[in-house]
């Protein structure tokens, strides 16, 4: 009887955490949808005058002219290539007077993905970028608006650059387009059933033999 009273707890665990899994597929297919219906949107131009909410700029395709302010670069440590460590090299771009936006370059290689000579990397000054703007991360105080300490204000997002492609040696290298993946809800959630099952099959069978191995007792 505790036997069976294990069996069921067990199998009902492993089948709300295979449901759960099947909800959370769910909604990030709800998600996918979403971001690629805003990436199927025209692209914004950003300028001086742009809607400074994060929430009408996040996971847009971004086109932004202006000038590079490099003196301000940020590195973004622990940054991996195809397995190589690097950085990630964030510059301001200044839209016009008073105020700029973070666009996020690429990666360079780092020996101790942390330190780089910055200078070596630097593309000009007036450009003309596009990319896809992200809400900055979270934690990141050198990229918010409110404490970055720049000297004019900024868009509350970072555009990640796709082009134009980098010049001389090809770095910094662009990261690869938004990828829209299911990611690993579907067979976590095909793990768990099986979990379900075999507790539910194998407890089955142990009830069924127990009787016969009583029977055989002298």
């Amino acid at each position: 009887m505790i036997l069976a009273v294990v069996a069921v707890v067990v199998t009902g665990g492993c089948l709300r955490l295979g449901i759960w899994q099947l909800d959370r597929l769910s909604q990030r297919r709800a998600r996918n949808a979403a971001v690629a219906a805003r990436l199927a949107l025209s692209p914004i131009t950003l300028h001086e005058t742009v809607s400074r909410h994060a929430d009408s700029l996040d996971r847009r395709r971004i086109v932004a002219r202006g000038v590079f302010d490099y003196d301000h670069e940020r590195v973004w440590p622990a940054r991996s290539f195809d397995g190589t460590p690097g950085v990630a090299l964030v510059t301001p771009l200044r839209l016009g007077p008073g105020i700029a936006v973070y666009v996020d370059r690429g990666w360079v290689p780092s020996p101790d993905a942390f330190t780089v000579d910055q200078a070596a990397y630097r593309e000009g000054d007036t450009v003309e970028v596009a990319g896809v703007a992200f809400v900055a991360p979270r934690g990141r105080a050198d990229v918010d608006p409110q404490l970055a300490g720049l000297p004019y204000d900024l868009l509350p997002v970072v555009v990640q650059q796709e082009r134009p492609e980098a010049a001389g040696g090809g770095l910094p290298r662009r990261w690869p387009t938004v990828r829209l993946d299911n990611g690993p809800h579907l067979f976590y959630a095909i793990q768990w059933f099986s979990f379900a099952a075999i507790a539910l099959v194998g407890t089955a069978l142990l009830l069924r033999k127990s009787p016969r191995a009583r029977d055989v007792r002298p």
